[in-house]
């Protein structure tokens, strides 16, 4: 994967945006219509690429990130397209919602950066922005995948080496600052190896947060390569997703539908 994918931010905002038309936006209209009245919140929007497709058929969007840049980019590339939306630059734990909450809350390729200790307030927080009647869609890599580490985020020929981020976390970030990898770069891959997210941790940290998992989708070709790489999306065969160990190596993405119960 090359460099230019993300410093070329507009680029990632059409390739997401994509992924999100072609498949999100599909499986969440499969539980919940999508269109005018309906209010979608993305948390860690980036620049807000997920949500287009969301607000060009009719919903209310809003998005969040840390990212003052990135919001500030979602803004000029949704107004060049014509598209409404609300950004805000803001921690999410400090966001409060209006009009009762939303009826679809994002939520992908984001719980796996959040440290250990702060995942139960997080899904928390979440479900207490929900609807009543609303759904959160989820979407991340498994931990135990091949580059469930993010290790493709790097400049060096370690972006290219599947499970390295399985190593020893003293010899893992020894090898990423040996090649010269920006310092923020290895903290935040150093975190997602602290936060291991697999699927057996997300259901249950559902199931202690009163969030009930009304559909899960494993899929052996994430439905992002489509756009990145011009792979077509495959599920995971059935077999294979019901063998643990086997389930968290071959899943490169996890969705699931959750709702408040």
């Amino acid at each position: 994967m090359s460099e230019s994918r993300y410093s070329n931010r507009e680029k990632y905002f059409e390739e997401l945006a994509s992924t999100s038309r072609k498949h999100y936006l599909p499986y969440v209209q499969e539980f919940l219509p999508v269109g005018e009245g309906i209010s979608v919140l993305e948390v860690g929007c980036g620049e807000g690429g997920n949500l287009l497709p969301f607000a060009q058929a009719g919903c209310r969007v809003c998005g969040l990130d840390l990212a003052s840049g990135k919001i500030e980019n979602a803004r000029n590339f949704f107004a060049a397209r014509n598209a409404v939306g609300e950004f805000h630059s803001c921690d999410f734990f400090d966001f409060t919602a209006s009009e009762g909450g939303f009826d679809l809350i994002l939520i992908h390729d984001v719980i796996e950066h959040i440290e250990p200790d702060g995942k139960e307030a997080f899904v928390s927080k979440v479900r207490s922005l929900l609807k009543d009647g609303g759904y959160a869609f989820w979407g991340f890599p498994d931990w135990y995948m091949p580059y469930g580490g993010h290790q493709q985020i790097c400049r060096s020929k370690l972006s290219k080496l599947p499970f390295i981020h399985t190593l020893p976390a003293s010899v893992y970030g020894g090898w990423l600052r040996m090649q010269k990898e920006n310092p923020l770069q290895v903290e935040e891959l150093l975190s997602i190896k602290r936060s291991k997210m697999t699927t057996g941790l997300f259901e249950r940290l559902c199931r202690q947060t009163g969030l009930g998992i009304v559909d899960r989708r494993l899929w052996l070709v994430n439905p992002h390569y489509e756009s990145k790489f011009n792979l077509r999306p495959r599920r995971l065969p059935a077999f294979f997703a019901a063998i643990p160990g086997l389930r968290e190596c071959m899943s490169t993405s996890c969705h699931y539908m959750t709702e408040k119960i």
